[in-house]
């Protein structure tokens, strides 16, 4: 059932101290505030989009301040509403572009020569209509409408909670306008998209307002009084028809409870790691004001062989990308759980130690990004306990526990392929899914500002380990040990991510093994590093699934897409031959590259088959079933569809995929832009063979992208270019505007960074 949220008074203002601190911040950011003549969009408008010279596309849309809705992207990959200019006759119209109306306080939004249009980032209206124009040698000029609505200042928090039987969350969702009338509708659902299933109850939503501040709506969610088998529930937020946001909640037969929230607190000394975290000087400042702040976690501890313990993080972490300095303070919480207020200008951190040294990025001899930092004394858990590694109490909350150590003496584990592992970090809390790929060699961005408007390097490391699965890693977990969760033994470093176009987390790690034996050759002077931790444990594992496979397989494939594979149906009928373990052949979609058609190949689960990669140029799958299952149409559609487990690759068919990889990754690379990692994994078309898994920018998808190389199936992922910038806070970016309301009625009040965090972006 669909909840809408309903209006409850203002809350007040955060305490004097920080209030002060903030207000100068937020002033400083939030234009000064007049009434003037002339603003705002006024009545209704009417679109003109054609006349007898030229007309423009589109003429109308509706979109929101995160401009869903919009229908392309720039060149850094920002969402904007793409407008053109087209002659009556043919050809580009060589036009100006300017826009006009909007909202009277955060103004009209903006327009490039191009026609590029992006909206303000909050409204103080449910909604205004903004007029873009186009205008032909001076005189002759089109107009277009769009409608404009707020949508989510950032993700529902918590993004991701655990719970058992009758357990229960709060969820907030924050809006990005200040004042008007607009709320959040909640709905439970099943899938991530719809707006009905799932399982539990919402509350109905509460929602404070007021024209100095942002909105934002609350909702309680509690679990079903019996949870029969593990499974998540997805709380869908909508505003309006344009904006969605979704929390996950996994219902666990276990009675896990757990929310991530716990891992952004200011802790009680000794702090443990998993927890916000990160270097008191990580911010960007604009003459004397703070104008945005970066964090993320505190994830582990080390110590070297005179038993002095040190922090682990990642470089961008600790380090500010090689732009810190030895000394430096390391906090905890990261400023951007403390509204960007510095240790030493306030309250809410605690300094937990001092940043000693870091791999330089822009080192070519280096091939992982990690710092340390030596702590304070008794401010960090000695033990080297992380958030929620231990076992469930009694409360289902998870208690602490250091990793596990006893079977590497410290040194940590190698990773194998699908082995699941675990992480504990600042935003998404304890969560597990598997590696992968191996051997991955992968470009990441870095940048010198929170705000990631000044690139520093692209930095390409090799033989890293690719993680993959929903909810496990977002903006802020950079830094956090990711362990073996069968022993806790430690396997990586996370340091960079994002989300696919399915919607999985995708994750990359530094092997551990790499990043002991650097510290120790860079920053030890051959000094050697092990893990602080204790005997081998199982961590309890908090899985959320994978879209991967489902998402590829209730894809509708293109008309063209059908047409080849049903053209390769013709000359895939002579492979079949039962007594070669072949036993039909079919239509179907490839898992491996989605929303490619496939020819399904089905082969006897008894027998050894030996199924071509592609026929006739189309992708195959390899769906072992039996001979009754083909002839009654009961056989599955994919090789995973069941959910049966999957049989580990043979060592040789990994290690000469592994060979073939070092030979064509840096040319893929080189050749292709959109191209930015090449890894080694499972095909999810065919799991007896290994695959290539190439990660691909999704604003520059190829039209053509090669089912096989050097005769090795592809997998491709396409998803955004990594970048590694901490979880990163930053007020309203509000431009040139009139204001709604006169000055003397805001001095102390428009406050908006106070009344809630602004929006963290999902950066890493």
């Amino acid at each position: 059932m669909t909840q809408t949220a309903t209006e409850v008074p203002m809350r007040p203002l955060g305490g004097c101290a920080r209030r002060m601190r903030l207000r100068g911040l937020a002033m400083a950011l939030v234009p000064v505030l007049l009434a003037a003549a002339g603003c705002g969009s006024g009545s209704s408008v009417t679109a003109n989009p054609s006349n007898s010279t030229f007309s423009i596309s589109p003429g109308t849309n509706t979109i929101d301040t995160n401009c869903t809705g919009c229908n392309g992207t720039n060149a850094k990959g920002a969402l904007v509403e793409q407008f053109t200019a087209t002659l009556t006759g043919g050809g580009a119209a060589g036009v100006t572009w300017t826009v006009s109306g909007g909202d009277a306080n955060s103004g009209a939004g903006s327009i490039t020569a191009a026609g590029a249009y992006t909206p303000p980032s909050y409204l103080t209206t449910d909604h205004v209509e903004v007029v873009v124009t186009a205008t032909l040698n001076a005189t002759t000029t089109a107009t277009a409408v769009l409608t404009l609505t707020p949508g989510f200042l950032q993700p529902l928090t918590p993004e991701n909670v655990a719970l058992g039987a009758n357990g229960t969350v709060t969820v907030t969702g924050y809006v990005a306008e200040a004042g008007g009338s607009a709320g959040i509708d909640f709905a439970l659902s099943s899938t991530a998209t719809g707006t009905s299933g799932g399982q539990g109850s919402l509350s109905a939503p509460r929602c404070l307002r007021g024209s100095a501040n942002f909105t934002s709506c609350v909702v309680t969610y509690t679990a079903p009084s019996s949870v029969s088998s593990t499974g998540v529930t997805y709380i869908v937020a909508s505003i309006g028809t344009a904006s969605r946001a979704v929390s996950e909640v996994l219902l666990n037969t276990a009675g896990v409870s757990s929310n991530p929230a716990t891992h952004q607190t200011e802790g009680t000394t000794p702090v443990p790691l998993g927890s916000s975290g990160g270097n008191n000087s990580d911010y960007d400042s604009s003459g004397n004001q703070i104008v945005d702040c970066c964090s993320g976690t505190l994830g582990s501890l080390i110590q070297d062989s005179n038993a002095r313990q040190y922090l682990l993080s990642a470089n961008h972490v600790l380090a500010r990308s090689d732009h810190a300095s030895v000394g430096n303070t390391i906090i905890q919480p990261g400023l951007i759980d403390n509204n960007c207020t510095p240790y030493g200008e306030g309250s809410g951190t605690t300094p937990v130690g001092f940043l000693t040294g870091w791999l330089a990025l822009s080192s070519s001899a280096t091939n992982a990004d990690a710092a340390i930092a030596q702590v304070n004394s008794r401010a960090v858990n000695s033990s080297g306990s992380i958030l929620e590694l231990g076992a469930q109490q009694t409360d289902g909350q998870l208690a602490a526990a250091p990793p596990g150590i006893s079977s590497t003496g410290g040194k940590g584990e190698t990773a194998v392929l699908n082995l699941k592992v675990a992480k504990s970090g600042r935003t998404t809390g304890l969560t597990c899914a598997s590696v992968s790929a191996l051997s991955l060699d992968v470009r990441v961005d870095y940048y010198l500002d929170c705000a990631e408007t000044r690139s520093y390097l692209t930095k390409t490391f090799t033989n890293q380990l690719a993680i993959s699965g929903n909810q496990f890693s977002d903006a802020g977990d950079s830094g956090a040990l990711v362990v073996d969760s069968a022993n806790a033994e430690p396997v990586g470093l996370f340091f960079a991510g994002g989300t696919d176009v399915s919607g999985v987390s995708q994750a990359v790690a530094n092997p551990v093994g790499e990043v002991l034996s650097e510290l120790s050759a860079q920053v030890g002077g051959g000094i050697s590093y092990t893990f602080v931790g204790t005997t081998d444990h199982a961590v309890s594992c908090l899985n959320y699934g994978s879209n991967t496979v489902a998402a590829a397989q209730g894809r509708t494939l293109s008309g063209t897409e059908l047409g080849r594979a049903q053209q390769a149906l013709a000359q895939a009928r002579a492979l079949v031959n039962p007594s070669q373990g072949i036993l039909g052949v079919g239509t179907g979609k490839s898992s491996d590259h989605s929303g490619e058609g496939a020819v399904l190949v089905y082969t006897d689960e008894n027998m050894n088959a030996n199924v071509p990669a592609t026929v006739d140029g189309v992708r195959t799958l390899a769906v072992a079933t039996t001979a009754r299952a083909v002839a009654y149409g009961s056989a599955p559609q994919a090789p995973f569809e069941t959910g049966s487990a999957v049989s580990a690759l043979q060592s040789s068919v990994l290690n000469a995929a592994v060979a073939v990889k070092e030979q064509v990754a840096g040319r893929l690379m080189r050749q292709n832009a959109a191209f930015f990692g090449v890894g080694v994994g499972q095909s999810l078309d065919n799991p007896k063979e290994a695959a290539l898994v190439i990660y691909v920018d999704r604003r520059k998808v190829p039209a053509q992208l090669p089912a096989t190389v050097n005769g090795l199936r592809t997998r491709y992922v396409v998803m955004d270019r990594l970048h590694v910038t901490r979880s990163y806070a930053t007020p309203v970016q509000s431009r040139s505007h009139c204001m709604a309301h006169p000055a003397k009625e805001q001095p102390g009040r428009f406050n908006l960074f106070d009344w809630n965090r602004p929006r963290s972006l999902k950066l890493f």
